[in-house]
């Protein structure tokens, strides 16, 4: 989710029916937060759920494929080794 904050927003700047409920302040804080879209509108990009979703198929898919962390560090080595030659 994307957060959007301002502090020390003039309330004449606020729509007017955010604006009769803070009759008496000068200025407000705001905060807006977006909630994130089932798909990221333009980007063809996966949200967070469907996203989480497909990592459970691979893994219901691939069930002994489990890595221990040594072998991760391992490859991760190597990796970082190649680029040193």
């Amino acid at each position: 989710m994307n957060k959007i904050v301002r502090e020390h927003y003039p309330v004449e700047k606020l729509p007017e029916d955010l604006r009769r409920l803070v009759p008496e302040a000068a200025e407000v804080t705001v905060e807006i937060t977006v909630a994130e879209p089932e798909k990221r509108a333009g980007t063809g990009l996966p949200s967070g759920t469907e996203t989480a979703a497909a990592i459970r198929k691979l893994r219901a898919q691939h069930p002994n494929q489990k890595r221990t962390m040594e072998d991760i560090v391992s490859d991760v080595r190597a990796l970082r080794d190649e680029w040193d030659d």
